[in-house]
């Protein structure tokens, strides 16, 4: 398994960009604290495993659409990559000029736990910016000549949903406080959109920079 992950160095950035995104509240992240205000901290873990099933979905099919590209055209896989790395400009833009988006989480109607976990699933599964996160960011790191690029792939998906789930529970856990807290700290907010837009320009330009690792 140690074979399938990328060198030393480019793993760092994997991680150092993984952590940031994980820690950036989004959609998903206000559902769950949406969810954990209106019904307790068991409907909000529920919807962070729904939303991360959902993840995990999106991961699957990356995995496998993403092989067979390449099993059939190793110049289409570059390609994907090179339109990976325009898109994570994009959203390293997005992420400056996104402003102070956080807002207070819309209450939540009372449901029961099936639907609440069906609820957090169709959200990250219905969003079609996760799926292009996942075709843009994850190629990055893979490298064919480490092996199955669907074993690359899931690995990868893999650290990166399990920390989600992590730090979606915690969220879960603790969402009247942590929601507090952010609207307290906008500063902590504007230094965490500069920095996610800061990793993913570096993981774009090293694509399209001559002499990446």
């Amino acid at each position: 398994m140690i074979d399938l992950l990328p060198p030393a160095p480019v793993f760092a950035v994997f991680l150092a960009a993984v952590v940031a995104l994980t820690l950036t509240p989004g959609p998903d992240m206000l559902y769950v604290m949406a969810r954990s205000l209106a019904q307790g901290r068991k409907a909000g873990a529920l919807s962070a495993c729904g939303v991360i099933s959902g993840a995990f979905v999106h991961l699957a099919a990356a995995a496998i659409g993403l092989s067979a590209l390449f099993r059939h055209s190793p110049l289409a896989f570059d390609l994907v990559r090179y339109a990976g790395a325009a898109f994570l400009l994009y959203l390293a833009w997005r992420a400056v000029r996104g402003g102070d988006n956080l807002t207070t989480p819309v209450q939540q109607r009372r449901s029961g736990p099936l639907a609440i976990y069906a609820q957090g699933l169709a959200t990250n599964l219905l969003n079609p910016k996760v799926a292009l996160f996942y075709l843009s960011f994850l190629p990055q790191f893979v490298d064919p000549a480490r092996g199955s690029v669907v074993l690359q792939i899931v690995l990868l998906g893999s650290m990166l949903n399990l920390l989600g789930l992590a730090v979606k529970l915690g969220v879960a856990m603790g969402a009247g406080g942590l929601g507090g807290w952010l609207k307290r700290h906008p500063r902590f907010r504007r230094i965490q959109r500069w920095a996610s837009a800061g990793i993913l320009a570096t993981l774009a330009l090293r694509i399209v920079v001559p002499g990446r690792s």
